[in-house]
């Protein structure tokens, strides 16, 4: 229904004003920006895992984040590095967000063609790992089936949610996108079909491979779960099967980073044309007809912070902020479907009024599960995003009346 760049930012600026859309979109700054991250840091550890099983050795200062609240320990569980921070930079969670950055401003024909390569080849991956680990599970891994109670469960989901801002990065493309009314929502819901059949596959070979607790704060936990079975008798097969999971692993972040970093200049770029961030987020560059400023802070402000710090502490600040612009695209839907109840729709659903307010109550449970100190930095984040809009985009705004 609004097939232009933005996302939830676009929704909510059509359904219920600047002032909320200016909230979600600092939301999705947030959000796009700490996401990546912390995929970033995993490509990193898979790196790792890729360098050990070529036999490289590299000094881990250059291969972990500088800070590890809980610390860094070997396969044995010795320590590498104490908890805290110490003298070093992750590389290559710094490299594959400036490389990514300079395919973006080259142009999002050359990103769409190798974007759908990388999905091919890491759903492939996903797939071996599934069907060659299944004659490796343990029964026994699985008693107890919840160790941690529903608790437990509340506190993976809302952890792991930021794995679906994918979904919201794909109707940032909406302006790019061929009849995007229709293909835009068939290929969201698609996509979400499959992704949870394979989250749900991965996630219960995984747990039935090891304990449970061998893979909690481990940024390769699938590819660490290879390496220790093919270490025991009869696991020597598995040794090629953890190089092509790892190939696939570190294709499909790479395709992440991509759809996040794409994702997030094409916000800022909306927000600039709507003149709330300075005019040089809306600049295209003469050439690949990108928003190539857009596209080169994104990355700048993603890849420094991705070598300095972990996976878990840029996640809870993901989910967060993704959960709550989930909840504000609800609410839109909701107004729109009671202000233009005429207006014409490419794609319906039944049971309309439904499934949004489903969505909002989900996303209210999963925010719950999330700790303290993550709510605090959240709105320390909005109240700052307040005084920007109050003392510079709300004068820009060609809606501003002195």
């Amino acid at each position: 229904m609004i097939p232009i760049a933005g996302s939830a930012y676009t929704y909510t600026y059509a359904t219920m004003g600047e002032l909320i859309a200016w909230i979600i979109g600092w939301d999705l700054i947030l959000e796009y920006a700490f996401a990546n991250m912390s995929v970033s840091v995993g490509f990193a550890a898979h790196i790792v895992d890729l360098l050990d099983w070529l036999n490289i050795k590299i000094d881990p200062k250059w291969l972990s984040p500088a800070y590890l609240p809980l610390g860094l320990q070997d396969l044995a569980g010795n320590d590498i590095f104490h908890a805290g921070w110490h003298a070093g930079f992750d590389i290559p969670a710094f490299l594959v967000v400036f490389i990514l950055t300079v395919v973006l401003v080259l142009g999002i024909r050359e990103s769409a063609r190798a974007n759908n390569i990388m999905v091919l080849v890491k759903t492939a991956a996903i797939l071996a790992f599934i069907f060659f680990g299944i004659s490796f599970i343990h029964p026994g891994n699985y008693h107890p089936f919840s160790p941690n109670g529903f608790s437990g469960i509340l506190a993976g989901g809302s952890i792991i949610f930021f794995t679906y801002i994918g979904f919201d990065a794909v109707s940032t493309a909406s302006e790019e996108c061929r009849d995007p009314q229709r293909t835009v929502p068939i290929g969201i819901l698609a996509t979400l079909v499959v992704c949870t059949i394979l989250y749900l596959g991965v996630a219960l070979v995984l747990t039935g491979l090891v304990p449970w607790q061998t893979v909690a704060n481990d940024g390769a936990p699938i590819v660490n779960a290879l390496k220790r079975l093919s270490l025991e008798p009869g696991g020597h097969r598995l040794h090629y099967v953890r190089l092509f999971v790892l190939i696939g692993a570190i294709t499909g972040m790479i395709s992440s980073i991509l759809v996040g970093q794409y994702g997030q200049a094409r916000i800022w770029f909306a927000m600039s044309r709507d003149k709330l961030l300075p005019d040089a987020f809306a600049k295209l560059h003469p050439r690949f007809r990108t928003p190539a400023f857009a596209t080169i802070i994104a990355g700048i402000l993603v890849s420094i912070p991705a070598g300095l710090f972990d996976v878990g502490t840029l996640a809870e600040m993901t989910n967060i902020g993704t959960l709550f612009a989930f909840i504000l695209v609800s609410v839109g839907v909701l107004i729109l479907r009671a202000k233009q109840p005429e207006r014409k729709r490419g794609f319906r659903l039944p049971l309309g009024p439904v499934f949004p307010v489903l969505s909002i109550l989900c996303c209210l449970l999963l925010m719950a599960g999330l700790p303290a100190i993550t709510w605090l930095r959240f709105f320390g984040w909005l109240s700052i995003g307040l005084v920007v809009y109050i003392f510079y985009s709300r004068k820009r705004s060609e809606f501003y009346k002195p």
